[in-house]
């Protein structure tokens, strides 16, 4: 895959050169799985910066730019966030202001329950911002898992059939939305001065306020209850409906082994294909 400035199209590598003349890239911050770019640049008077852009069939970067126009108000004005810049939806570019602090993914601040405590407020600010009803989302949904099921996969035939049987039983009734981010886990949270920040709006949309606990449940929640007990506490509760949340685990796990398999990283597919014969076994 090409990095740094190379990554760009030449529309893109255009408008960041109008955007930042004299801007000089200092790293590439790509997880290098798909196809978006991100690149910490200096600004020609000092200030540092990230462009992210996306290539042709990318769709994570019109989410972040309608997030930054939206949502994220609240938390940049809180510091919380980082500041949107320069952005152009058809180029699928944007550029923020760079968010000082420290990845809490692999960091000790990762076993802290009061990092945890941080971030369930904050990501209860975000879904106070626009709340809304759908009547249409479970039925989307549902079509969404199927087309996952029907894509290139590894889940077993019989798992498919199991599962496929499952989303057809289940009800669709309307549902209450709210801005959320999509990846709420430690790898898009920052800590700087003991305040936790946030990173990466990609996967932002509107959807039900549980679905932000998934990635969580999967993994911190599962290794550290005491986790999950600060971030409820933090949250102000717990969002989850027990029949919309074993539906969204579901999701989750048919979504994960497909999209992992899909991109080629197998340590998440396996991560998927465990979550799948989890909610079977609990269906």
């Amino acid at each position: 895959m090409t990095s740094g400035w190379g990554a760009l199209d030449a529309r893109q590598r255009a408008l960041v050169e109008a955007w930042l003349p004299g801007g000089v890239l200092e790293a590439d911050l790509g997880w290098g799985l798909v196809a978006t770019t991100v690149l910490r640049v200096r600004a020609a008077d000092g200030a540092l910066c990230v462009v992210k852009a996306g290539g042709p069939s990318d769709h994570h970067i019109a989410r972040e730019i309608r997030a930054h126009l939206s949502w994220l108000g609240p938390w940049v004005r809180a510091g919380r966030a980082p500041a949107l810049l320069h952005h152009d939806v058809e180029a699928r570019v944007l550029v923020t202001r760079w968010l000082p602090g420290r990845l809490v993914l692999d960091d000790p601040a990762a076993d802290d329950p009061g990092v945890f405590a941080q971030a369930g407020r904050l990501l209860a600010d975000l879904h106070r911002v626009e709340p809304r009803r759908d009547p249409q989302y479970e039925a989307r949904e549902n079509e969404r898992v199927r087309r996952w099921l029907a894509s290139e996969h590894r889940i077993a035939p019989a798992d498919i059939a199991r599962l496929s049987a499952l989303v057809d039983g289940w009800p669709e009734p309307p549902a209450s939305l709210v801005p959320t981010h999509g990846d709420w886990q430690p790898r898009n949270w920052l800590v700087h001065d003991g305040e936790v920040r946030a990173i990466d709006l990609g996967r932002a949309d509107l959807r039900p306020a549980a679905t932000d606990l998934s990635r969580l449940a999967a993994r911190d929640f599962r290794r550290d209850p005491a986790l999950e007990t600060a971030f409820l506490d933090g949250y102000g509760g717990d969002p989850r409906d027990p029949g919309a949340w074993a539906r969204t685990r579901v999701r989750e796990a048919v979504a994960t082994a497909a999209w992992a398999h899909q991109v080629g990283d197998e340590a998440f597919e396996r991560e998927g294909l465990a979550l799948v014969a989890e909610v079977l076994a609990e269906a």
